[in-house]
Order: structure tokens, then C-alpha cells, then sequence
């Protein structure tokens, strides 16, 4: 069997994190939905800058929006939500399947300009859900200090919520009673819980990324300290991910949240994000293969889902070596590393890598738009 498919007998499901037009609409997305098992898309500003500013896809598409007066910023908001509410409706069927188990959802990001914007963040996220029109559309907020507000005003409006940028245990909890809060204050006005679904994204190679190379340091200096650095390299992210859902489960359980259930209401997964391997010593598909298991999500870039059809080996890992993984954390305060400074760090650092690219999108745009506008009032040669 294919090893993507065979990834659903253990219980997750595999979002694809990329989308372009021409997958859209050349048939590549429909096939990896049949074919690979694929049960959902998320989106994000960098993704939608290397597909709108990256290809010709676009192109005319942006000259008709230009000429119709549209600003730049009018122009990425009406391609991106064209192009999910394409897939919303090639996804449309798993969502309504009567197993569909939270799936078939569609992520769109914010922009990355109200990152610390709770009205803003709310505002938008209304907006966007009404525009997009489509009940299987989750709308991606930074699971910032000033987006769990918004988390917990979305939620009560009822829309579906993707929560991204989580690096930490703390920020991770913090999401979770976001979008419990959420629920209780839906319920409180006597709105229904069924069909809002939400995942709670935790970001985990660019945790390895920041802290390898502090603890190579460490480990090199040699003694008792090396010795525990040592051990930490490479590990902290999937033991960040094991922790993360031991706590899920203590989250979506007992008698406040078993109330909101028989209302109707479906647990907040976790989704492990980041999941491309960004350095050359580790397998490709560690952040895979490790973190397979029951009601969790894994969005996945292309590159890596190709990695995976060919070689992958599902097995339900996640709860493998829970108690080394605690171990592994908590020796990290010997060794003067503080995973909350770590965390705000890579979420600082998260905000401009989307920021950066969106601005650079924004800037092609407005360059595309002065060119159509221009070449639509130039005089004509003889």
C-alpha cells in the first residue's frame, strides 16, 4: 500500500502545505486526494508569494483585477481566495463524508501584518471567512499573546480555526484554553458546537534548527553538561511534539471538556507543522515518521510528501519514548536554556519569514498592476 494512504490506519491525516493555481486546475490536486490519501491544504504568505510571484499562473488574472482599480493588496486577497475556494470544493466531499474526522478543511492565513492585532486578526478572519463562503475553509491566526483573543472570539462566531506558529509547551496550552473559551462562550449564547473544527499547528524543525547549534557548543565543552548536551541534539522538537500531546490528551478529557462534547463539539487536534527537514545530517522524513499517531494532523510540503510516497514506513510512534522526551526537556534548564525565551524567539523570527515574503508579493503586485495600468493607457502605435 502506499505508504501516504497506509499513514490513516494509524489514525493522522496529511494536509499538503502548498498551493498554486495549476494544481487546481491540471487535475495534480484531485490526484493526490485519490491517490495519496491527501485529506487537506493549508496555505501561508510565503507559500502564496512563491506561487503568485513565482510563476506566470497569475498573470492574467492580475491585469484584469488591476484594470478593474483593484489595489495590491485587493489583488492578493482576491487570488488567494479564489484559489481556496477551488480547493474547498475538490476537498468539499471528504468534508462532508460522514467519517471525514475533522478533515477536508483548507487553510488561509491572515495577513502577517496582525500578528499582534487582536481586532484586526478578528476582523479580518470574519471577513475572509465570509468571503471564502465555503464551511470547510479554516482560517489561519499566530498563535500569538494577541492572537488567542482572537482565537476565542473566532471560535464563539464559529469559525474554524487554524492556529499556527506554536513552538512551545506553555503558548501551546495557552491556544488549547483559546479555543475551549471559544466553545463555552458559543454555548453560552445557545449557538451550536457540531462542524467547528480547529488544529493547533506546533512548528518543530526550526526549534531543532535554533538549538542544534547551541548544544553542539555545549556538548563539545565536554564533562557532565556535554554529555546531556549531546543527548538533546537533534531531539528537542519531537520531544517538544510527544509532550505537546500528552497534554492533548489531559486537554480533551475529563468532565468540562466531556460537557462541550456532548454538545456536539470535536477536539482542537494537534498538527505538527514544519515538517520539511532543513538540515542535511537527519533523515528527511524524521519529523514524519517520528510523530505518527491517533488525531493528530501532519502538513507536509511537496517535496517531503514525494520523500514519503516513495520510502515511507508508518508505524504509531508518537507515544514511543514519551518519558525520555520529558527527560529531554526538562534537563534543558542545566544546560541555561530557557524553552519559553526559545519559543518567543522563533516566534519573533516566524512573524518575518512571513512578513518578508508577503511584503516582496505585495511589491510584485503593485509592480504588475502599474505595468497593466500603463499598458492599458498607452498611446497606440501607428
Amino acid at each position: 500500500m502506499n505508504p501516504l494512504v497506509a499513514i490513516k490506519q494509524h489514525g493522522q491525516s496529511i494536509w499538503l502545505d502548498y498551493i498554486r493555481r495549476n494544481i487546481l486546475v491540471n487535475g495534480e490536486l484531485s490526484r493526490l486526494l485519490t491517490e495519496d490519501g491527501l485529506r487537506g491544504v493549508t496555505s501561508n504568505p510565503a507559500i502564496f508569494e512563491k506561487a503568485i510571484g513565482g510563476s506566470a499562473d497569475y498573470d492574467a488574472a492580475i491585469q484584469a483585477l488591476a484594470l478593474q482599480g483593484r489595489s495590491a493588496e485587493q489583488i492578493y486577497e482576491q487570488l488567494a481566495i479564489e484559489d481556496v475556494q477551488h480547493a474547498c470544493d475538490l476537498l468539499r466531499p471528504l468534508y462532508d463524508a460522514p467519517d471525514s474526522g475533522g478533515d477536508g478543511y483548507v487553510s488561509l492565513e491572515v495577513s502577517p501584518t496582525l500578528i499582534h492585532d487582536t481586532e484586526g486578526t478578528v476582523a479580518e478572519g470574519l471577513r475572509f471567512w465570509h468571503a471564502v463562503a465555503r464551511p470547510n475553509v479554516m482560517i489561519k491566526v499566530p498563535a500569538t499573546i494577541e492572537g488567542l483573543p482572537a482565537i476565542r472570539q473566532l471560535i464563539a462566531h464559529g469559525v474554524n480555526v487554524n492556529v499556527t506558529l506554536i513552538f512551545g509547551l506553555e503558548r501551546y496550552q495557552a491556544v488549547a484554553e483559546a479555543y475551549l473559551l471559544g466553545l463555552e462562550d458559543r454555548a453560552a449564547a445557545g449557538q451550536p458546537l457540531a462542524r467547528i473544527d480547529s488544529v493547533a499547528s506546533f512548528f518543530l524543525s526550526r526549534i531543532d534548527v535554533l538549538l542544534d547549534p547551541q548544544l553542539e557548543q555545549l556538548a563539545r565543552q565536554g564533562g557532565e553538561q556535554g554529555a546531556t548536551a549531546a543527548a538533546a541534539v537533534g531531539q528537542v522538537a519531537l520531544a517538544s511534539a510527544k509532550q505537546a500531546y500528552q497534554l492533548y490528551k489531559g486537554i480533551f478529557a475529563g468532565p468540562r471538556w466531556q460537557a462541550l462534547r456532548a454538545q456536539g463539539a470535536a477536539p482542537q487536534r494537534l498538527l505538527w507543522a514544519s515538517t520539511g527537514n532543513k538540515n542535511p545530517k537527519y533523515d528527511n522524513l524524521k519529523y514524519v515518521e517520528h510523530l505518527i499517531g491517533p488525531e493528530t494532523v501532519n502538513t507536509i510540503p511537496v517535496e517531503t510528501l514525494d520523500l514519503y510516497r516513495a520510502g515511507g514506513q508508518p508505524q504509531s510512534r508518537l507515544e514511543k519514548g514519551t518519558e525520555q522526551a520529558a527527560q529531554v526537556l526538562a534537563r534543558l534548564a542545566e544546560l541555561g536554556i530557557d524553552l519559553n525565551q526559545v519559543s518567543q524567539q522563533l516566534e519573533d523570527e516566524g512573524a518575518q519569514k512571513f512578513n518578508e515574503p508577503f511584503a516582496k508579493l505585495l511589491s510584485t503586485l503593485e509592480a504588475q498592476r502599474q505595468a497593466a495600468l500603463q499598458s492599458a493607457t498607452a498611446e497606440p502605435t501607428v
